[in-house]
């Protein structure tokens, strides 16, 4: 992991682009395996353990699902599960 500074970032990709996003991330979290990720230039590991949300809200007119993944930092440190696959 590159840093612990916060960080609050969104990237919209193409369907294609998130479809074989979410194929990996399935596959990862099947497998119950951490896998390595980058968003706008910083690359990180999500840990095996981490913890998968999916939330939906909907006000001023719009509707939007998130599918959020959460963990300790430490538990990332800790993961000695390292997939090279790159899901973002």
């Amino acid at each position: 992991m590159t840093g612990t500074a916060p960080r609050d970032v969104e990237r919209v990709y193409s369907t294609a682009d998130v479809v074989a996003k979410l194929r990996r991330l399935a596959d990862a979290l099947e497998s119950e395996t951490s896998f390595r990720i980058q968003i706008a230039g910083e690359r990180f590991r999500v840990p095996a353990r981490a913890q998968f949300s999916i939330e939906h809200e909907r006000g001023d007119g719009e509707e939007e699902v998130e599918f959020q993944l959460k963990w300790k930092i430490e538990e990332a440190d800790d993961d000695t599960e390292d997939a090279d696959e790159t899901v973002v």
